[in-house]
């Protein structure tokens, strides 16, 4: 969208990238009377993971999850308003779908970022430095090269996260046939004339890749392969009661533990957030199933095979490329060879280059990540007054739900009120039947009246927690 040079600051609210949860805060921000935010991507326009819109693959998320309805249905921002616009509401009524597909939650984020008059794109934020009372951003428009600078009481970070190669694929850095899923759509055509293909990865985009292969490759003899770490294929966690993991509820009880405890917890829930669909899986196996009809089982050049990891690759000494894989459970090792490999390996959070100037008023802990409160504002040392926010950059803090999008108005709401220091938006103080603290205990009547101090603190619960709508600030450096 062109819209006109942004007037000088200071701006209220500068925000950093222009994924889905900038977005969603833009959407919220822009009704508040008095409230001044920018929004700058230096991308030229609004893209979501464009290298996987792959046709026909659907939203594990239901629609309701769109950039303001959990928060405010009556948003203008909201996909049933978009449908309402676009005169397609009874088409999506007799539907019958919850969730959308890909293709069309891009079309619907697109259709708000084109209309918000507080987002700017081919507008890249090329440094942050704190001046004394505010924030100073140096912005370039990619078109021009032209620079500007503008100033804001609060910034928040959108930058989303970085496709992840594993370190065993280092040797296959800039090959034209082992590339990251998220450059799955881009790249598939350099994947022509490849008889054999192999995919990595467990979750739910290795699932989408493999099943557009299966569908492309029926019958013309391409042998298609697919490997993951994890010795299941088992599907994400979709139970009622499994997804209150992705409320606000869940997130004040993960951010109250331990770190140590948080960091293990991360990793042991991956089936709650990097497994992949189980309608997903259930059309690999029905298309795997019709290539029987008529042929015995393992007559289909196909292979699925979890519990291995790749501990090496490199191109092979005769052409194409050479994996050295190891069996989880028997430890047993093997050499592949393969034509092509796609890693469908996930993403990680990165720093954005923008940040630099601050890094050294910044509260980092031991492993270099974030130190972030409940209101998602990033602990930073004391002459720093503005607020830095970060968005999907702390899970390590506020657990799987930070990529959820179903939590993304939520978060963004909660942004809003800390900056704006009021209840712009009303937010729920109870939103799961889970209580997934132990109860506060409760002081027998044969107990001494004296409290005995406990070397322990006991874990605080759920009730004692401070609740994402009241202001709260993080640590600052030294505590």
């Amino acid at each position: 969208m062109d819209t006109p040079a942004p007037p000088p600051g200071p701006y209220d609210l500068l925000g950093v990238g222009i994924g889905p949860f900038n977005l969603s805060l833009a959407a919220l921000a822009e009704p508040v009377p008095g409230l001044r935010t920018l929004f700058c991507d230096r991308r030229p326009e609004f893209r979501w993971h464009p290298g996987m819109l792959v046709d026909g693959a659907r939203m594990q998320v239901p629609f309701l999850a769109d950039l303001v309805s959990l928060v405010d249905p009556t948003n203008p921002w909201s996909f049933l308003n978009h449908l309402r616009e676009q005169d397609r509401l009874f088409p999506f009524y007799f539907t019958e779908r919850f969730q959308l597909t890909r293709r069309e939650y891009d079309h619907y984020c697109r259709w708000a970022a084109e209309r918000l008059a507080n987002c700017r794109f081919g507008t890249e934020v090329t440094a942050l430095h704190w001046a004394g009372d505010r924030y100073r951003a140096e912005l370039r428009e990619t078109a021009t090269g032209r620079t500007r600078t503008v100033e804001a009481r609060h910034l928040v970070l959108g930058v989303g996260t970085r496709p992840t190669r594993p370190a065993a694929f280092a040797a296959l850095d800039g090959h034209p046939r082992a590339f990251h899923s998220a450059d799955y759509l881009d790249r598939r055509a350099d994947l022509a004339g490849a008889r054999d293909i192999t995919v990595v990865g467990s979750g739910q985009s290795g699932a989408e890749v493999f099943l557009d292969l299966l569908r492309r490759h029926d019958g013309d003899g391409v042998r298609l392969r697919w490997l993951t770490r994890t010795r299941a294929l088992a599907p994400m966690e979709y139970s009622k009661l499994g997804l209150e993991h992705f409320t606000p509820d869940y997130t004040r009880y993960f951010h109250g533990l331990p770190e140590a405890v948080r960091d293990t917890l991360v990793d042991a829930q991956w089936q709650l957030h990097k497994a992949a669909s189980a309608e997903t899986l259930a059309e690999i196996h029905d298309h795997l199933y019709e290539r029987t009809v008529g042929r015995p089982i393992d007559s289909a050049p196909v292979e699925i095979t979890p519990g291995t990891a790749v501990t090496d690759a490199r191109p092979g000494p005769c052409g194409g490329l050479e994996l050295r894989c190891e069996h989880t459970d028997s430890g047993t090792g093997h050499v592949l060879r393969t034509d092509a490999v796609v890693l469908a390996t996930g993403y990680r959070a990165a720093r954005p280059a923008a940040l630099e100037p601050l890094a050294g008023l910044i509260d980092w802990d031991g492993a270099g990540r974030y130190r972030v409160d409940l209101d998602h504002r990033v602990a930073t040392r004391p002459e720093v007054t503005g607020g830095l926010y970060v968005q999907n950059g702390e899970l390590h803090t506020h657990g799987v739900g930070t990529p959820d999008l179903g939590l993304g108005a939520h978060r963004a709401a909660v942004i809003l009120n800390a900056v704006t220091g009021r209840t712009v938006h009303r937010l729920p103080t109870r939103t799961a039947w889970t209580g997934f603290a132990p109860p506060a205990a409760v002081p027998s009547a044969e107990a001494p009246s004296a409290a005995v101090p406990s070397a322990e603190a006991p874990t605080p619960s759920v009730a004692d927690l401070p609740r994402p709508q009241e202001p709260t600030r993080a640590a600052t450096a030294g505590r």
